[in-house]
Order: C-alpha cells, then structure tokens, then sequence
C-alpha cells in the first residue's frame, strides 16, 4: 500500500514506478491537463474529456487528492493542482515532445484547449520565438487564455476570462489546433471555423512558430 492507502501498481523501489503508482492509472494525467492552468468543477474537467465517464473520473480526482496532486473545495466545488501538480507541467510538456516522434497521432481527434495550451509548449521554435513581442489571444467556450513568449522563445500561458493580446482566435480546441499548425489562422478564419480578431500578421507570425514536425 501507499501511504495515501491505494494498492501498489508496481512493487518495485524505481523512481518512475513510484510516480506511476501516483499518476500512473488511466485518465490520471490527462485529467492534471485539464487543472493546468486554472482551477475547474467537475463538469468542466469533464467536457475537456469526453471519453471519460462520470464514475471514473470522480475515482481519479478522489486518488489525486489522496495523492496530494489536486486539491478540492468542497464549498465552491472547484479542483486545483497543487504545488506537485503543478510541477507535471514539464513532465506533459516532454510527452508531447516524445509523441511527435512516434507515428500514429491523429489531430483530428478532439482536442480540448488545455491540451492546446501545453502542446504549443513543446512545439515551439524556441529559436525563432526568443525576443518576441507578440502576445497572443485564444478564446474556447468558457476557457480563456493569454500566451506571451519568454525572452527564451517558451510560451507563458495565463488563464484569463476575457483574454487580450495583438490578436485574439475564437473557436474549438481542434480548429484552433489547425489555426496553429494546419494552413494558418487567416485561412481557417477564411473558411469560418474559427473567429480571428485583431492583427492579423500578427496571428500568422505567431502560428509560424509552431510545429507538428519533430
């Protein structure tokens, strides 16, 4: 048993499998992805994973709690990360990373805005983007976010309700996903798939920094 009271996954002294016996079941992670960037209630957390089932996912938030990852507000009805989950941010980040050598990966597929929001971390030309001053805008549903890049080139995402920015795109995780790495912003806004307000060269300098390519 661990010391939160859940049976052990893996019996073994290994680092990994020790993080693996916290994070390690089914949804685990993803369900972090969602609590990246902004405390959620539970329906929230849920429509960013619509394979998930109401039962399971009341299990995994239960275990992460147990777990010390999330913290729940039993008055306001809202999950959070905590200072451990929270510092998943890199470990998600690298699994992105590690995906995009791997063939397989179907964009298509849904794709929430948290998920959006970290990708872009791993798939930023750091290069290119470090001395940037573009601010950039995404607007989801209810979820909404400010990214501004380090002097390093890497993204820094902000929860906002009313985001700002040089440019703001309005639409779903997929179609804001194919603003960034499909045919660019100005032509998924073109087609009506999302909305694009603001500089317009602006949005399409910023999406150039972005890639699927390993």
């Amino acid at each position: 048993m661990t010391k939160t009271g859940k049976t052990l996954r893996y019996d073994e002294g290994c680092l990994g499998a020790h993080a693996l016996n916290l994070v390690g079941d089914r949804w685990a992670l993803l369900v972090v992805r969602e609590l990246m960037f902004a405390p959620k209630r539970f329906q929230m957390i849920r429509a960013g994973l619509p394979g998930v089932t109401a039962s399971v996912l009341t299990q995994r938030l239960g275990q992460l709690v147990q777990a010390g990852v999330v913290s729940h507000d039993e008055v306001l009805g809202l999950y959070a990360l905590t200072e451990q989950g929270r510092a998943l941010h890199p470990v998600l980040r690298e699994l992105c990373r590690w995906a995009l050598l791997m063939p397989g990966h179907d964009p298509r597929r849904h794709i929430s805005i948290s998920a959006l929001m970290i990708s872009i971390s791993a798939t930023v030309d750091a290069g290119r983007a470090a001395g940037s001053n573009l601010r950039a805008g995404f607007l989801s549903g209810k979820e909404g976010f400010e990214v501004i890049l380090s002097p390093k080139g890497a993204p820094l995402v902000t929860a906002m309700r009313a985001p700002q920015g040089d440019f703001l795109l309005e639409g779903s995780g997929n179609a804001l996903a194919a603003a960034i790495y499909g045919p660019g912003p100005v032509t998924i806004a073109s087609a009506g798939l999302i909305g694009l307000h603001g500089d317009k060269a602006a949005a399409q300098a910023f999406t150039d920094l972005f890639s699927l390519k390993p």
